[in-house]
C-alpha cells in the first residue's frame, strides 16, 4: 500500500498534492541531479507533458522496459501505468527496482481480463477440443503479470501493437487457434490485416457457457478474442473521418490498431504508437494527417510537426486522454524522487518470483521472434 509518510521524508504525500507544478518541477530536477545514475526515469508517450519532460527515455511500454534494464540506474521510476512497471519489473536486472508514482495508474483494458475468467475459459475449452495442442495463448502487454505467466505456463506468448501480426503467425505455425486477449480490436484489425475473415473471428464472452459460443463456432473460428477494449481508443469513430474528410479532403488518416475495426478499414495507416510517430514525422511538407490515437501524443506531434508545413489533427472532437495514465503528476513524481534522496524507496512494484518466471517465458517467446 502507498504510505503516507516515508521514512526520512521531508513531506506527506498529502503536502506533495498541495504544491504548485513550479515547485515540483524545481523539486525534480533537484532530486535528479542529486540521484544522477542510479535512477532512470521512464515516460511513456500518453504522459503528460509537466510529466513527460523529465523522462531520460521515451516510448512505448516494452520499449522502455528494455531500456531501463540496460541503464546503470538501480531505480526505475516507470511514468506509466501498473502493468508497464511490473513488466520493467520482470525484465529489469535482479538488483533494479520498479517503481510506479501513482499505485492507482491502472488501465482499464488490462483490468477487463482476470487470470480466474481466462483459466475458466481455457477449461471450458477443454470441453470442445485439445486447448494445449489446438490453441496458443496470446496476451497483448497491455495485461497483468499473471496473465503473461498464463501465457508462459500454457506455451503462449505475449505481443505488442507493433510485432501483433509477425506473433500471430508465429502462433498459426505452432497451434490451430489463438485465444487473443485482452484487447479484441487489437486482435481482430490483425488478423482481418493477415487474411483471416471476420466470420472465422469470435468474441468469447466470459461467464457465458462456453462464451455464448456454439461447440461449431469454436471449432470453426482461427481467433477467439476477449471482449476487451482501450477505453481511450474505442471513443473514434468512423463518422468522425467522414466529417474531417468532408472539410479536409486529402487528409491521411492514421489509426491506432486499438480502435474499433470500422475506423482502421477507413483509415489509411494502422500502426502503433511509434509507427505513428515515425510514418507522421516522415510526411512531406504541405500534407495534413487526422491522428487516431491518445491526446497528449497527438497535441506534441502537432506542435513537433507545424514548423515542418504538417498539419496535424485529433481525430474525436471529445477529449479522449487516458485517464489512468493522467494520475501520474508532478506531485507523485517528486514525492517519489525525494525519498529516494532521503534512502527511502515508496511504491515499488515487485512482481512474486513464480510469477515473473513464467511470464518472462512468454515474454523471452515474443523477444526471441526479432
Amino acid at each position: 500500500m502507498k504510505s503516507e509518510r516515508a521514512t526520512n521524508s521531508v513531506l506527506t504525500l498529502t503536502e506533495y498534492a498541495l504544491l504548485e507544478d513550479s515547485e515540483c518541477e524545481a523539486r525534480i530536477e533537484a532530486a535528479k541531479r542529486r540521484l544522477g545514475e542510479q535512477v532512470v526515469i521512464l515516460g511513456h508517450h500518453y504522459q503528460r507533458d509537466e510529466v513527460f519532460r523529465h523522462a531520460d527515455f521515451t516510448g512505448d511500454s516494452l520499449k522502455l522496459s528494455r531500456q531501463a534494464a540496460l541503464s546503470k540506474a538501480r531505480y526505475i521510476v516507470f511514468c506509466g501505468v501498473h502493468f508497464m512497471a511490473e513488466v520493467a519489473d520482470i525484465l529489469s536486472r535482479p538488483e533494479q527496482v520498479a517503481i510506479l508514482p501513482d499505485l492507482a495508474a491502472g488501465c482499464s483494458m488490462a483490468d477487463m481480463a482476470d487470470l480466474a475468467k481466462v483459466e475458466q475459459c481455457w477449461r471450458e475449452l477443454g470441453q470442445v477440443l485439445d486447448p494445449e495442442t489446438q490453441v496458443m495463448p496470446v496476451t497483448y502487454i497491455n495485461s497483468a503479470a499473471n496473465l503473461k505467466a498464463f501465457c508462459g505456463r500454457h506455451g503462449g506468448i505475449v505481443c505488442t501493437s507493433s510485432n501483433a501480426a509477425q506473433v500471430l503467425a508465429w502462433a498459426f505455425s505452432q497451434r490451430d487457434k489463438v485465444l487473443f486477449f485482452p484487447d479484441q480490436h487489437l486482435g481482430r484489425n490483425t488478423g482481418y490485416q493477415m487474411g483471416i475473415a471476420l466470420s472465422e473471428m469470435v468474441v468469447w464472452q466470459p461467464g457465458k457457457v462456453l462464451g455464448g459460443l456454439t461447440a461449431e463456432q469454436i471449432r470453426k473460428a482461427k481467433i477467439l478474442l476477449w471482449p476487451g477494449f482501450c477505453s481511450v481508443h474505442q471513443l473514434f469513430r468512423p463518422e468522425h473521418i467522414d466529417r474531417f474528410l468532408e472539410s479536409y479532403p486529402g487528409t491521411y488518416v492514421i489509426s491506432h490498431p486499438e480502435c474499433a475495426f470500422e475506423v482502421c478499414q477507413k483509415s489509411h495507416y494502422i500502426g502503433s504508437t511509434e509507427t505513428i510517430l515515425k510514418t507522421v514525422r516522415s510526411a512531406q511538407a504541405g500534407s495534413r494527417w487526422l491522428v487516431g490515437t491518445e491526446l497528449n501524443l497527438v497535441n506534441r506531434l502537432r506542435q513537433e510537426m507545424k514548423p515542418k508545413g504538417v498539419d496535424v489533427h485529433f481525430m474525436a472532437p471529445m477529449v479522449c486522454m487516458c485517464s489512468t495514465m493522467f494520475r501520474t503528476d508532478p506531485q507523485h513524481l517528486a514525492w517519489v524522487l525525494e525519498n529516494l534522496v532521503a534512502g527511502q524507496v515508496v511504491n515499488q512494484i515487485k512482481v512474486p518470483e513464480q510469477t515473473a518466471r513464467l511470464a518472462r517465458l512468454a515474454l523471452e517467446r515474443m523477444l526471441a521472434l526479432a
